[in-house]
């Protein structure tokens, strides 16, 4: 298990970490990410929003992938690196969390709601691009295999669609709202398993980097942010971390 004193810490010296993590955390608990080498979008071209809207065949192909892939996030378990992001909030370190990650293993591994913003969405819901109503992304699967069409709202008959931001889409502006609060609190961020290539996602860890506060990067492969990071490591999320945070646990 790797150890590395000058994370510990850093950790150490924090009262308000944030903490922003991207695919290469859920890597370890067999998620695909999607710009590393193997990446999904190397092999595969994103339905965008504008024609998913317009479009019952851009509808069906990804409704196609969606049920295709669903098992893969059904059956994920939290790794090391969910659990450690736990372990630092119970130590009353961590302030917040935001993640680009649709898979909801932040959420299963016991962080907290209301230190979790999910920058991106979630994977087990649909929302009704009518009503806004929301209910189990299974359900939603369950209709599109049943009749082969593109599933729509029970309520109102609006379309639906995974509670994931699109290619194409914007961000909710009340989610980027309390991370970039977050950013402008922490005495600490970090910035976990993220390639940093996707904005304005890359932009929460980036304000408070500017802000002066040490930036830590923890990633496999490099970032357009380590030149301003305090610290990078070039290792598996789920070790480093898990070794750190236990350190200041001990200590």
């Amino acid at each position: 298990m790797p150890y590395d004193g000058r994370l510990t810490s850093l950790l150490a010296r924090a009262e308000r970490i944030l903490a922003f993590t991207g695919a290469g955390v859920s890597t370890a608990s067999k998620i695909p990410d999607f710009r590393g080498p193997d990446g999904v979008w190397r092999t595969r071209t994103p339905v965008e929003y504008p024609a998913f809207m317009r479009s019952e065949e851009a509808r069906i192909e990804y409704w196609s992938w969606k049920r295709e892939g669903h098992a893969i996030f059904r059956d994920a378990k939290p790794n090391t690196a969910h659990l450690a992001l736990v372990a630092l909030e119970r130590l009353g370190k961590l302030d917040a969390l935001v993640t680009q990650n649709v898979d909801g293993l932040h959420r299963a591994a016991g962080t907290s709601p209301d230190k979790l913003v999910e920058l991106h969405g979630t994977n087990a819901e649909t929302v009704c691009t009518g009503c806004a109503r929301r209910e189990p992304i299974a359900l939603a699967l369950e209709e599109f295999g049943r009749t082969g069409a593109a599933p729509v709202c029970s309520v109102c008959t609006a379309l639906l669609k995974p509670a994931v931001v699109m290619f194409g889409e914007s961000l909710d502006p009340e989610t980027m709202r309390r991370a970039m609060l977050a950013a402008r609190r922490a005495d600490l961020v970090m910035s976990l398993g993220s390639s940093l290539l996707v904005t304005p996602a890359a932009d929460v860890p980036l304000l408070a980097a500017r802000r002066g506060v040490p930036y830590v990067i923890i990633n496999r492969g490099a970032t357009p942010h380590d030149p301003i990071a305090e610290l990078v490591l070039d290792e598996d999320v789920g070790s480093v971390l898990e070794a750190a945070v236990a350190a200041l646990g001990a200590g």
